[in-house]
């Protein structure tokens, strides 16, 4: 290990020669050997740990002018007070080297995927004299078989209830075992023939421990042999004209098939592959996992990652699959030396309930290296993963992704989990009380306001070519989405005036508050009666428009938020206004040559970001449903006094406007609802047209 812990103050000359941090080492002295480099700060912390082909190489890209590197990068290189190396043989040990350091330092600035949740797994604890099946979280337990997981664990109790007529193996817990023995009697199971009852000797620990094992086989998808001899034991009931015991038997594999439906296959039977799907936003990237093995999915994984920088997608599936192989790996090189596993191996771990790092995809019942790893992108360095991962299983490692087919069709489900996982976190982040609150703090404190923003509205437009425009109001309360004080808005300036994004804000805006002024007003008539204005005495619901917010955000840079306040100046308020620029999520203020930058990863940031994808996606709905009502438009709509519901009627009476052209005043006039000067009205209006048709 080498490197610069107190290099001292340089000299003039070496700064010129090397410029960037004073303890900066020479660039001669870092080596060009695959290695892994730890970054410290002025106390001695590790704060970064990274591995490379060519230490000199990566060390001297930190090593720039501050304003080229990324913030994130920058304020790490600013934060740290030396470097490290330590120079290995081959890119698999500077991974296995990475991996552990990272375990052991947890460094602040490496990004570390983490697990979403805990899944419940279908457990048979074969290490116990009497096997027992039930429903586990802790899949890491040595002599059990696990099976799943599982999404549900109501899913797992239905396979449960299922399999136990068939494999009545029990399912109680020690504590009823126990009292069941010393009372001689079976539990309720045992007397409905859900349980073979080996608690009070009705059949012997080898004959129990045989029910476990077909159990275990038929849901390792060994389900040929059991159902032939549940087809033979049932032809031979009703040979027997034993009735009773063939419906028995007919209704345990009616069962059976239901379980196996449950574990179809999925891909081709010889297909071993592990599968991951990345789905990206500003602030988050959501990985989802598939385990194939044998052709079925044998167990599903989630993570999601809070990105601290601007890195793309392809090389967040590179840390990904790092991360993931990295104890892979480790673990191969170990046995290789005949070294034992570190920890203590897996009955180290017995007790964990509750995984939340990427290491614990490790040691999932399918910790095997596969030989095919299908990503939804490819890894930045492909060629590397797979040489690390092929010397680390003895045979051939590829890593693509599936273009079409039976694979390119799973890889679409995982994406959809992984999009699903994405959409979970973000709920589950607004949902959150303590992170609201520092949301709406920190905005108070960033944009300095007088008290920290409770009611937040947003506005954006949607448009096709300039034409259907419609504009979005969201209201955000306490943090949350208030989606009944959504609105819509539809333009109505000339369509040549309101071309303009800014021009139709304005209408917008001017619209909306009008709406303030009479509710205040409103208030001050009715302050003597002791009525609040804000509420309808007579629904006891707030009236429409009647709130201001507190601030009011806009979708764009600094020519919205100009158009905004002074739509604002028009309409007689006052109140913050900002906007939002997607491309660099920029915070712009009124008048200001700058913006406001708001950490990658500050819930303020996140709060902007929800406010401002939730105004796009219902400016959009709106805009699509009027774009196609604009599409269905018929002849009929021109007609002065013809509604939908006449239109209706019309149409049911006529069959077309084919025929309703060729009817008469007197036909029209007969349907129900239709007097003769509507009739007329409608005969001459399609007249009229049928006349401008035939020119």
């Amino acid at each position: 290990m080498t490197g610069l812990e107190d290099p001292g103050t340089p000299s003039d000359s070496t700064r010129k020669r090397y410029p960037g941090p004073y303890w900066r080492p020479k660039t001669s002295e870092i080596p060009k050997s695959p290695g892994v480099y730890r970054f410290r700060d002025g106390e001695g912390r590790v704060i970064y740990v990274g591995k490379a082909k060519n230490l000199r190489a990566r060390l001297t890209n930190y090593f720039q002018d501050p304003l080229v590197l990324h913030p994130r990068t920058a304020r790490m290189v600013q934060d740290a007070s030396s470097v490290q190396w330590t120079v290995v043989d081959t890119e698999a040990a500077a991974l296995t080297l990475e991996y552990q350091w990272i375990k052991q330092f947890d460094p602040r600035y490496n990004v570390m995927y983490k697990d979403d949740k805990s899944y419940p797994y279908l457990s048979v604890s074969m290490g116990e004299e009497f096997p027992r099946v039930a429903i586990s979280r802790d899949a890491h337990r040595a002599e059990s078989r696990y099976f799943g997981p599982y999404t549900k664990v109501w899913a797992i109790r239905e396979t449960i209830d299922l399999l136990l007529p068939t494999f009545p193996v029990r399912s109680c817990t020690p504590g009823v075992f126990r009292r069941a023995q010393a009372q001689d009697r079976p539990c309720l199971l045992g007397y409905i023939g859900r349980c073979s009852a080996p608690c009070v000797g009705r059949i012997s620990p080898e004959d129990h421990r045989l029910l476990a094992e077909e159990l275990c086989a038929f849901m390792d998808g060994e389900t040929a042999q059991c159902m032939a001899r549940l087809r033979a034991e049932m032809a031979q009931a009703a040979d027997d004209l034993d009735f009773e015991k063939a419906a028995r038997k007919r209704d345990e594999l009616e069962a059976l098939v239901k379980v196996q439906e449950k574990n179809t296959l999925a891909l081709p039977s010889d297909v071993d592959a592990d599968m991951y799907s990345l789905v990206v936003d500003d602030l988050d990237a959501s990985v989802q996992a598939f385990f194939v093995r044998g052709g079925r999915i044998r167990g599903t994984r989630g993570w999601v990652l809070e990105r601290g920088d601007d890195r793309d997608e392809a090389a967040l599936m590179q840390d990904l699959l790092e991360q993931v192989y990295a104890p892979k790996v480790a673990e191969a090189q170990r046995e290789a030396a005949g070294t034992p596993p570190m920890g203590g191996g897996r009955s180290a771990r017995r007790g964990r309930t509750a995984p939340v790092s990427i290491d614990d995809v490790a040691h999932t019942p399918v910790d095997a290296i596969p030989p095919q790893i299908l990503v939804s992108v490819a890894p930045s360095d492909r060629v590397s993963i797979e040489e690390v991962l092929r010397g680390a299983r003895g045979a051939k490692v590829t890593i693509k992704v599936p273009q079409r087919g039976r694979k390119r069709e799973l890889m679409e489900t995982v994406t959809r989990n992984a999009s699903e996982g994405l959409k979970l976190h973000k709920t589950r982040r607004t949902g959150d009380l303590t992170q609201r609150a520092i949301a709406l703090e920190q905005l108070r404190d960033a944009l300095d306001l007088e008290r920290a923003p409770l009611r937040i509205e947003c506005f954006d437009i949607s448009h096709t070519g300039g034409t259907n425009r419609v504009a979005s109001m969201v209201v955000f309360e306490d943090g949350i989405p208030r989606k009944g004080a959504y609105r819509t808005f539809n333009i109505r300036g000339d369509e040549a005036q309101t071309q303009d994004d800014t021009a139709a804000m304005s209408e917008v805006l001017q619209r909306r508050f009008a709406r303030v002024s009479t509710a205040g007003a409103t208030e001050e008539v009715e302050e003597s009666a002791m009525v609040s204005g804000a509420i309808d005495p007579d629904t006891g619901k707030p009236r429409r428009f009647a709130y201001k917010p507190d601030l009011l955000v806009v979708d764009g840079g600094l020519p919205q938020v100009n158009a905004a306040r002074n739509a604002l100046a028009d309409a007689g308020v006052s109140l913050p206004v900002i906007g939002l620029a997607k491309r660099l999520e920029e915070v712009w203020l009124p008048n200001q040559p700058y913006p406001v930058i708001l950490p990658r990863s500050s819930p303020a940031l996140y709060l902007l970001q929800h406010l401002r994808d939730e105004s796009h996606r219902f400016a959009i709905r709106g805009h699509r449903k009027k774009r196609g009502k604009a599409a269905t438009v018929s002849i009929l709509d021109a007609i002065p006094g013809l509604g939908p519901a006449r239109q209706k009627v019309l149409l049911k009476t006529f069959g077309s406007v084919k025929k309703l052209r060729g009817a008469t005043i007197e036909e029209i006039s007969a349907v129900d609802g239709f007097g003769p000067s509507l009739a007329r009205t409608v005969h001459s209006h399609l007249a009229q047209e049928s006349g401008t048709l035939g020119q």
